[in-house]
């Protein structure tokens, strides 16, 4: 158990301590601080539910003299809940809250490395990366490559390149940088004596000693004043340089790498003063060892990218804003691989993996089901107390970012209650690393336990790739309960900044106007596991047990963007060659050892459109929709036939209806005239021994 401490900060909340079994403080920061420090001479774990102090209350535990049992834990109430229009109905939430903050922290997952020894380029024109070089030379190993000329320093205290990238790609430690070096004059030659400024006709040189191509008449007198040094040739072939960097400050308007999250150790500031010199700080503080989390798990057993050189599913690498991920193939064999020093976390590649091949890891889903299941849990028992009992709303939000928004809405709501909206009572935030990592799994499995619905903030700093995801998800997982004849439970709630209080508040509003929603289904007692397809088969049995519609015979239809569905199969042009077995790559196609007969397990299915490239004949086609539990278990025949016997040894060697193909596009050649004909209907070694007796 954690010892729980609470500030009713000076008594502008309306916190029930009788309700939530706490002692309630006022001034926990100032006055009553000595309730903290004799907090930390005991034995328990502490949770302070104050973020506004949390450095101060950080820094009293490091001086305390006895060490803590376990690390401080802060949960804010204040602005979500106490300050809030339904404050004194947030008691609920406030309990909710609080258990979420005792429960245990996730298993800590592998890190990934990175080494800077400070080696830092800038690119971008030279009036503006020349004097960032001057000053950051005496602590970085600087380079700059001045895609436009300026004037250059007296001293050669740093290498200067001028020219145009034609590649930049890598992460901290490791950039590979390509140019080519357009100018005449190679600035690493030139000795900047000012030879061919004097001799030059046209001025078409100045102190950036770069040739204005434009004004230059090609008299060549540069060339004869800079014989004995040779850094002017109008001549060159190799113009191609290259060289490694561990950080990149890139200057240019128009950066190289405009992905919403680009790689650790790049930083694009533009052309903007302040947003220069603060990445400048930055940089001084990239030279050492560094490490962060590997976010990801990868299974290639049942990653369904590729077989047989055809490309299935391709989810994880399209929606991958960093280019972390790319695809591999060996042997026809297709797996994708990810640079984990490239991934920067944002998990759209587990949320839109319909195997569960790519999964993400921090947390893992199994972690974050439990502390959603005890956040519907601890609500549903105080909300019970309360003779008001209703289904909490599940928000969830990118950590850092949303935190930030929902926290300056809890203050504004509090100041300007008549202009801004707080978080209704029955919405409990839930902070995830970032919002793409999300989904239905997670999802799905907190209807499960309760909650009535389920909201995704953005914040406007996403990947639009992200949100096409989501939307795509939400969609899917709507469809879905639609199925079972549920109304839609997922939504998106899309602000443009950090700033944009009045569309999250605009949103709050109409969600405590309409009221919570009922939950649609008793909870669950299961657990959320690592494997999505098995979390969501459980998820589903347990709608289905309490759906208000039962599914069709057929099957609901679902979105083209489903990975629950079946096969649809053109018997009549099916030869049952098997070719969409051997490429199936999750098993949900089988063949039979005995007989030409082809089955199909729907629970494995992907819809990933292997085996629809694969089949020769073009008789397969996906069919997105939801069949029952029982039937999605169920092994069923898509197609049979009879075998066909050789006509001289009586061997089974294919299907009657191959043969009859085979008869028919062959039939008409001159290489099987007459007698020849009947070699068709022999296996091959019937078919040697027959063409052998007729030669002799």
């Amino acid at each position: 158990m954690s010892q729980k401490l609470v500030c009713n900060c000076n008594g502008t909340m309306p916190l029930d301590g009788k309700a939530l079994g706490l002692t309630m403080h006022t001034s926990l920061c100032r006055q009553e601080v000595g309730s903290v420090m004799k907090a930390f001479d005991g034995s328990d774990a502490i949770v302070i539910a104050c973020t506004q102090e949390s450095a101060l209350f950080s820094e009293l535990a490091e001086q305390s003299a006895k060490p803590l049992v376990a690390p401080l834990r802060f949960v804010n109430i204040r602005e979500v809940a106490g300050w809030t229009q339904e404050a004194k109905a947030s008691t609920p939430k406030i309990a909710a809250l609080l258990a979420l903050a005792e429960m245990p922290q996730a298993e800590p997952v592998p890190v990934v490395n990175y080494e800077s020894q400070g080696r830092l380029l800038i690119v971008g024109p030279g009036k503006q990366a020349l004097p960032w070089a001057e000053k950051l030379s005496d602590s970085l190993e600087v380079s700059v490559l001045c895609t436009e000329p300026g004037a250059l320093p007296i001293a050669r205290n740093f290498p200067i390149y001028t020219g145009s990238p034609t590649k930049l790609d890598g992460y901290l430690g490791n950039f590979t940088v390509d140019w080519d070096l357009q100018n005449p004059i190679d600035p690493e030659m030139c000795t900047r004596c000012g030879a061919c400024v004097e001799v030059c006709p046209e001025g078409a040189i100045d102190d950036a000693f770069q040739i204005d191509l434009d004004k230059c008449k090609s008299h060549r007198a540069c060339i004869t004043a800079c014989a004995g040094i040779g850094a002017i040739n109008f001549d060159r072939v190799e113009r191609q340089r290259s060289a490694e960097f561990d950080l990149i400050m890139d200057l240019r308007v128009d950066p190289q790498m405009r992905m919403s999250q680009t790689p650790k150790g790049y930083f694009a500031p533009g052309n903007d003063p302040l947003e220069q010199a603060l990445v400048a700080t930055q940089l001084l503080g990239l030279v050492g060892e560094f490490e962060k989390p590997k976010y990801f798990v990868y299974n290639e057993k049942i990653c369904a990218h590729g077989r047989n050189g055809k490309v299935g599913c391709n989810a994880c690498i399209d929606v991958c804003s960093t280019g972390a991920i790319s695809s591999v193939f060996k042997n026809g064999q297709g797996t994708v691989e990810v640079n984990p020093n490239l991934c920067m976390g944002c998990g759209a590649c587990s949320t839109v993996c319909p195997s569960g091949a790519m999964r993400y890891n921090y947390p893992s889903v199994p972690h974050q089901g439990k502390e959603i299941k005890t956040l519907a849990n601890v609500f549903a028992l105080e909300s019970a107390k309360t003779k008001q009992a209703q289904a909490p709303a599940l928000l969830l939000h990118t950590l850092q970012a949303g935190s930030q928004a929902l926290d300056s809405l809890g203050r504004m709501a509090h100041l300007r209650p008549k202009q801004f909206e707080g978080l209704p009572s029955f919405v409990l935030p839930y902070g995830i690393e970032h919002i793409a990592s999300t989904g239905l799994d997670l999802w799905l499995g907190a209807l499960s336990y309760g909650f009535g619905e389920v909201i995704l903030l953005l914040t406007g700093d996403e990947d639009p790739a992200y949100r096409a995801a989501l939307e795509t998800q939400i969609d899917l997982g709507n469809a879905i309960l639609a199925a079972y004849g549920f109304d839609a439970r997922f939504s998106l709630i899309q602000i443009d900044s950090l700033g944009d209080l009045e569309t999250v508040s605009s949103a709050m509003g109409k969600l405590r106007q309409r009221g919570a929603l009922p939950a649609i289904c008793s909870p669950a007692s299961f657990g959320l596991g690592n494997q999505k397809r098995e979390t969501i088969e459980m998820v589903l049995e347990h709608l289905q047990k309490q759906a208000k519609t039962p599914l069709p015979e057929a099957g609901a239809v679902l979105p083209k963007s489903s990975f629950l569905g079946g096969l649809n199969i053109n018997k009549d042009a099916c030869t049952l060659c098997m070719s969409c077995v051997g490429s199936c790559p999750e098993g949900a196609l089988l063949d039979n050892l005995d007989e030409p007969k082809l089955s199909f397990i729907e629970k494995h299915c992907v819809q990933c459109g292997i085996c629809v490239q694969t089949c020769p004949e073009h008789a397969l086609a996906l069919s997105p929709r939801l069949l029952s539990v029982e039937q999605r278990k169920e092994k069923v025949e898509l197609n049979e036939t009879k075998p066909f016997h050789c006509i001289s040894c009586g061997k089974v060697f294919g299907t009657s209806k191959m043969v009859d193909l085979m008869l028919s596009k062959l039939g008409a050649h001159g290489a099987f005239a007459g007698a020849a004909l009947e070699r068709l209907k022999m296996c091959s070694d019937c078919r040697v021994v027959d063409m052998v007796n007729k030669e002799q």
